[in-house]
């Protein structure tokens, strides 16, 4: 199979031509690893490939489910298969290996997916840029040197790129929708508890964190939908789902939407005069297809919100690090620790058992403020992101210049100022690469609906890349370029 073919082809597609007999399962994989020999050098979005999925890949080990045979790629976090490495993009985990399989790869590998490596991520995905110490630093397809977003960069790069047409993508503040938005793709973060965390947590950062993909088409973010959203035993709670599949979902007839749209900043950042202007024009083409169309921003404190995030997502960080030592056998210091991970380290030791409980607290106070948007309005559009990629060197963990006091507003709030409250809400999220800027960077249109509503998402998503397709835009770095 020629790389042209390949890329052109999302999930789906190439699902097809191998169930008619076109192309086979291992011509896929050895067309993905081209697609990685012809990019990735410039790319730098996958870290390993795994040579018994490639040319040593025994078919008859493929599950039997609709994407039977299609390359996929699995982000270095949480979410692996027993036997595999996992470093979580620090030197400290370098050589760990994976001691069982997780819920999650078992329904990848049931779905019919080839798994053929893993794919880049920052320090324990704690940056929204997908730059390490440990394998250097990740661009966007569409410019060398500029960021591809974080913490599921690696997996965005990849299937913007051409590499593969989906790959796995983790969410706890914006780190599926972020790259999605630097990189040009489709990203759904979705519900909380709609993706297993089987078997060894309930919850991922207390209800924060949610696994899905990144893909290309929404037709494929349906379909994985309906692959992964299985409930699985001793699961804490399942969410209702739709009477049909979510791929019919994605194609029944869209009812008049109230939909509020904002552009504010949520904290504390400016927005692109050019992002702004991608809200309002879809605001604007909502409106001209009969949905009730208001600007609308419900009252929450961003700032502190962010603040409260941190004693959450920090609490308990030096024990998981003390554990990655033991496991590894490589001691914490500054010879495997970026300079902003030793500062969490430390702030990690001061964090109370009062102070994390008043962080919830502050959490269920935003989260209801924010969910007042829902009170009168059935969608939420926003940005994805205040700006588009910048260059290498603004939000990764290796700035000496970045303590405690400042890390939320200098690295995380400049691009999760409207991704993040979402995970506070645990409402599902879209975010969709409607738009081109002037400097020749994908912006990303976000799509917010209410807990369990992804149906409504994929419906509008499926109207909206109809009426502003983005599946014939090539970005420079690409594999078949």
């Amino acid at each position: 199979m020629k790389l042209d073919e390949y890329t052109s082809n999302d999930a789906t597609g190439l699902a097809a031509l191998v169930a008619r007999g076109e192309v086979t399962p291992r011509e896929l994989a050895a067309t993905a690893a081209a697609a990685i020999a012809a990019v990735n050098g410039d790319l730098n979005a996958v870290v390993e490939t795994y040579a018994d999925r490639i040319e040593g890949l025994d078919e008859s080990t493929l599950g039997l489910g609709p994407f039977r045979g299609v390359p996929f790629l699995i982000k270095d976090v949480y979410g692996h298969e027993a036997g595999r490495t996992i470093e979580f993009g620090s030197r400290l985990c370098k050589g760990m290996r994976v001691t069982e399989d997780t819920g999650y790869v078992k329904l990848v590998r049931a779905a019919g997916l080839n798994l053929i490596g893993r794919t880049a991520a920052p320090e324990y995905s704690m940056a929204g840029t997908t730059e390490t110490a440990l394998y250097g630093n990740t661009s966007t397809p569409w410019r060398k040197g500029f960021s591809a977003g974080g913490s599921s960069g690696g997996s965005a790069a990849a299937v913007v790129a051409g590499i593969v047409p989906v790959a796995h993508g983790t969410d706890i503040a914006g780190s599926i929708r972020m790259p999605a938005s630097f990189c040009g793709g489709v990203g759904l973060k979705p519900s909380r508890g709609r993706i297993s965390f089987a078997p060894s947590r309930d919850e991922n950062g207390y209800g924060l964190g949610q696994d899905f993909v990144q893909t290309k088409s929404l037709r494929d973010t349906a379909a994985m939908l309906d692959c992964l959203a299985v409930p699985q035993p001793g699961d804490p709670f399942n969410i209702p789902r739709p009477a049909t599949s979510w791929a019919e979902a994605a194609r029944e007839p869209l009812k008049p939407l109230r939909v509020a749209f904002s552009t504010a900043a949520l904290m504390g950042v400016d927005v692109d005069p050019e992002v702004a202007a991608a809200v309002r024009r879809t605001a604007d083409w909502l409106a001209a297809q009969g949905h009730w169309v208001e600007e609308f921003t419900p009252a929450f404190d961003g700032e502190s919100t962010m603040r409260s995030m941190m004693d959450l997502w920090f609490f308990g960080f030096d024990l998981r690090l003390q554990g990655y030592s033991a496991r590894s056998g490589h001691a914490i210091g500054p010879d495997t620790l970026e300079p902003v991970i030793q500062q969490v380290l430390a702030y990690s030791k001061r964090i109370t058992t009062a102070k994390f409980l008043d962080a919830m607290a502050a959490l269920n106070t935003a989260r209801r403020q924010l969910a007042t948007v829902f009170n009168a309005h059935d969608l939420w559009l926003t940005p994805t992101t205040p700006k588009v990629s910048e260059a290498w060197g603004r939000y990764n963990l290796g700035r000496a210049d970045v303590g405690m006091d400042d890390f939320a507003q200098q690295l995380l709030a400049p691009v999760c100022q409207y991704t993040l409250p979402h995970n506070v809400m645990g409402t599902p999220a879209l975010s969709l690469p409607l738009f081109m800027h002037s400097q020749g960077l994908p912006i990303g249109v976000q799509l917010i609906a209410p807990p369990a509503q992804e149906h409504l998402l994929l419906q509008l998503g499926t109207l909206l890349e109809a009426a502003m397709p983005w599946a014939g835009r090539r970005p420079p770095l690409h594999a078949a370029r």
